[in-house]
């Protein structure tokens, strides 16, 4: 039905600027994270923190490490998930996953 198909390029569109929207997320959190690293980068300096560094830099990068592979996950299943929705060889669902990742890169 025209209702069904206006539905699905919507949801689709959607999914695509998920993808966008969380690809920018990552490249974020890994300028994060390379920033919460030591400037020297030796087993010492990672291992045993410095004396008077209250915050835990190993700490702070793990978590980004952990917010980085969460999102990893999210952005493979979307990834499949716009893939899987664009072989079903519709026209509309593709130029709704084109005007998706479109209008999120630009967002």
């Amino acid at each position: 039905s025209p209702t069904g198909m206006v539905l699905s390029v919507l949801v689709i569109l959607l999914l695509s600027m998920l993808y966008e929207a969380i690809k920018m997320g990552k490249a974020v959190l890994l300028r994060r994270a390379l920033l919460a690293l030591p400037r020297s980068l030796s087993r010492e300096s990672l291992v045993e923190p410095e004396e008077g560094d209250t915050s835990s830099t190993q700490g702070r990068w793990f978590r980004y490490h952990v917010g980085q592979t969460l999102f990893h996950v999210v952005q493979v299943v979307l990834g499949y998930m716009v893939m899987l929705a664009v072989m079903s060889y519709n026209a509309w669902i593709f130029l709704g996953a084109i005007a998706g990742s479109t209008l999120g890169y630009f967002v």
